[in-house]
């Protein structure tokens, strides 16, 4: 069956009330779609549970294009130093053979992980005064020096941009990784699209270096992507640009340039694309251990279209997205 059509089929069975709402506190979570089949509380897909793998992943102009990045349930967006951009991208269940470049961790990456609990950390380093704060967080860190058999070099590419990883064998190296099922809080709702939107064709957002373009494909039922102006072969279901606070932090790069922290504690506004729309949304987080909600402007959650997430963590200032209505 075809993502489009697993989509509208998950979509259908959570309309009919067949799914619960996957933010409610429960131990184990049961979603199932009208097939009894399992459905991920990270991307309203069937699947089968997992351990909980985040990986970090270069997102330079050389790293492109992406391994694995498609099989991800969730795809962060992140700003790191000189207005450049990373991706976290979240798997639970259903693994790639390969995933990469991977590239190195930053401090935000730990309040941002801390709502699955405590997943697996797949990068390849980080500065030395942060170590410390990676080695005392809740996730189970597996850079290579850890898990030396997950990890391999692309010879045909340059470093540091040819770092690859292989999600089984890391896991097998951290099985008390988090189950997504296991997780009480993730805060996701999956359905019909709700009333209103706004047509538009594409969106843009980014960084001082760094640009996304989410473009409309009616027939494929999901938005293209696009990174610094060139086409990828990612796309996602759902986008969402969620306006956080981001500030300098105490750490930097090797040329000197500040670090930025996103904090991704709290609430704020955010702007959901799906179904070739666009709604005004709000975020809200209450605490580091509590899922991210995003509801309506009416205060309701927001339902996602099942299928890949993608989340651009924005700065709050104003003039980070532009937009072409359709």
């Amino acid at each position: 069956m075809t993502t489009k059509r697993v989509r509208r089929a998950a979509v259908a069975a959570l309309a009919a009330g067949v799914l619960p709402l996957v933010g409610c506190q429960v131990e184990h979570r049961e979603d199932r779609d009208a097939d009894g089949a399992r459905v991920s509380p990270l991307d309203g897909l069937p699947g089968e549970p997992g351990q909980l793998l985040a990986v970090k992943i270069d997102n330079a102009a050389p790293a492109r294009p992406h391994t694995g990045v498609d099989a991800a349930r969730i795809v962060y967006v992140e700003e790191v130093e000189a207005g450049l951009s990373r991706l976290v991208a979240l798997y639970a269940g259903q693994l790639p053979d390969r995933v990469g470049p991977v590239r190195s961790a930053r401090e935000s990456d730990l309040e941002l992980l801390r709502q699955f609990d405590e997943p697996a950390l797949a990068f390849s380093g980080a500065q030395g005064a942060l170590l410390p704060l990676i080695d005392e967080a809740p996730v189970h860190a597996r850079p290579p020096e850890a898990a030396p058999d997950a990890y391999s070099r692309d010879p045909d590419r340059a470093a540091p941009h040819n770092l690859y990883l292989d999600p089984a064998a890391l896991l097998a190296t951290a099985p008390e990784a988090t189950e997504v099922d296991e997780v009480p809080d993730i805060g996701h709702t999956f359905g019909e699209a709700p009333e209103g939107g706004t047509p538009v064709e594409e969106r843009e957002a980014g960084y001082g270096s760094a640009s996304f373009t989410f473009r409309w494909d009616g027939e494929a039922d999901e938005w293209a992507v696009a990174m610094d102006g060139q086409e990828t072969e990612l796309a996602a279901a759902t986008v969402v640009l969620q306006r956080v606070t981001v500030r300098p932090s105490e750490f930097g790069d090797g040329g000197g340039a500040v670090t930025p922290y996103t904090e991704t504690v709290g609430s704020g506004t955010a702007t959901v694309l799906r179904d070739g729309r666009e709604w005004p949304a709000e975020w809200r987080r209450p605490s580091a251990r509590r899922g991210t909600e995003f509801e309506t402007t009416d205060g309701e959650p927001f339902p996602l279209a099942p299928g890949q997430l993608w989340i651009v963590l924005l700065p709050e200032q104003p003039g980070t997205e532009r937009e072409n209505e359709g």
